[in-house]
């Protein structure tokens, strides 16, 4: 179906969402910091990235604006992920791209509605 790029440190969060996407039929990408997504992005062009807000070294507007500069994979809907409400941070990535954010702890039927809203 699509390729998402799933963008967190948390190891347990990556595994779980890929499980669950793999077996909606996505082919699934995983990055466990800025260097590798922007990797990823540049190699794959994904069609949706699931993008952690505080990731350690390069946070998700950090990880952002890298995209905009480099200007890899414009196209890639961009959903965000974050357990912190920093409204400065979220209007930031909006700016960069973003096109809505699911809170974190997530519940996996809200990451498939995100999913399906982005990616008819």
């Amino acid at each position: 179906m699509y390729k998402i790029l799933i963008v967190d440190d948390q190891y347990g969060i990556r595994v779980l969402l890929k499980e669950i996407l793999q077996k909606d039929g996505h082919t699934i990408f995983e990055a466990s910091n800025g260097i590798q997504a922007l990797d990823v992005l540049e190699k794959e062009t994904p069609d949706l990235m699931l993008l952690d807000m505080k990731i350690p070294g390069m946070d998700g507007v950090e990880i952002l604006q890298e995209r905009s500069n480099r200007q890899v994979a414009p196209d890639t809907q961009v959903v965000l992920m974050t357990a912190y409400g920093e409204l400065n941070m979220m209007n930031e990535a909006k700016k960069l791209g973003a096109c809505s954010y699911i809170p974190k702890p997530f519940d996996i039927d809200e990451v498939r509605s995100e999913i399906e809203k982005r990616l008819p």
